[in-house]
């Protein structure tokens, strides 16, 4: 049986001068699969010979057989990048000569030719090779119970990881994949600049939900955090003379707008210049001292 978009181990049963025609097994010999001389990687190969092979179809709808390596297989949640757009859908790359195609139905957000985003690859209705950006449902929490798990891959509190962003809630939190296999959250209240979908971002666990989801925040640990603001608002008060109209009575509206950060971690880091005796407040502002 041949399975689609998987790696088939199967048997060359004919050579013609364009390829080598393999067994489908179904004792059919209209059902052979070919493999095209240029999907070859051997020059060498025989009747007889079985070969590990990749199987899609073509533009005609046929079967056909590659020993080239796909970025991804039916079934397999990959980093890919969009190659075009159509009014009815978009296509991926998967390192083949055909391209996988997204319909517009399955896509969460708009696609944007040559960014990557994850995707989940299965066999549509018609037996073909399809991608969806609707990815959560293929991802799994971990198991809290399972310890070697959560060390080996350095799923701690306090532990550095790098995720991908698939999505966002309706309440704003943005829905984050981890190794492209599990869930995880970066709360509203913990990023304040723009983020997309496909985007990589280094991040740290804060938290784990009791059933598994991680808690993540794109921000360095509070004693760090507050050294880097200090430093980005001396940057800010050398670049405008001095002077800044921020203090510590600003609204958190104006500080995220202008430093990308809480009001609390602002209020922190004046504080901090503060007792360096690098900084003064009144109410018009902060200058540098």
């Amino acid at each position: 049986m041949i399975n689609l978009g998987e790696i088939n181990h199967l048997k060359i049963i004919r050579k013609p001068d364009f390829g080598y025609y393999l067994d489908a097994q179904t004792g059919n010999t209209d059902d052979d699969v070919l493999l095209p001389n240029g999907n070859a990687l051997k020059s060498d190969m025989n009747i007889g010979d079985e070969v590990d092979v990749f199987i899609y179809k073509d533009s005609k709808d046929r079967l056909v057989a590659t020993m080239k390596t796909p970025l991804a297989k039916s079934g397999d949640i990959a980093y890919l990048k969009v190659v075009s757009n159509a009014d009815f859908g978009s296509f991926i790359d998967i390192g083949l000569e055909r391209d996988v195609f997204v319909p517009m139905a399955e896509q969460k957000y708009k696609l944007i030719p040559e960014a990557s985003y994850l995707f989940y690859i299965y066999a549509d209705r018609s037996n073909r090779l399809a991608a969806t950006t609707n990815i959560d449902k293929y991802l799994i929490n971990i198991d809290i119970d399972n310890e070697d798990e959560i060390i080996n891959n350095n799923y701690r509190i306090g532990d550095e990881l790098y995720g991908i962003v698939y999505g966002f809630q309706t309440n704003g939190s943005a829905m984050i994949a981890i190794d492209k296999k599990y869930r995880g959250i970066i709360l509203k209240n913990e990023y304040f600049t723009r983020i997309e979908p496909g985007q990589k971002l280094k991040l740290r666990i804060k938290k784990i939900y009791d059933d598994g989801k991680l808690v993540l925040t794109p921000r360095k640990r509070p004693g760090q955090e507050r050294l880097s603001l200090e430093d980005t608002i001396l940057k800010y008060l050398k670049d405008h003379k001095g002077f800044m109209p921020y203090n510590d009575k600003s609204s958190p509206e104006e500080i995220r707008k202008v430093f990308h950060e809480s009001k609390n971690y602002f209020k922190n880091a004046l504080g901090g210049l503060m007792k360096k005796k690098l900084i003064d407040q009144d109410k018009s502002g902060t200058k540098l001292l």
